[in-house]
């Protein structure tokens, strides 16, 4: 899987989970709150995959 595909990938996940945390955040603060932390490490991922 070429590395490009991969970082595509888990930019497509933090954005659905952050899509996630804006949808429940009045609703399910606690589960909005495990949704940010999953976000932040979806794009932690990112990050580190790019390096």
């Amino acid at each position: 899987m070429s590395k490009e595909l991969v970082v595509l990938g888990l930019l497509a996940l933090a954005g659905f989970l952050g899509g996630g945390v804006y949808s429940t955040w009045k609703t399910a603060r606690g589960l909005s709150v495990v949704l940010a932390v999953l976000t932040a490490l979806a794009l932690g991922g990112v990050l580190l995959w790019l390096l």
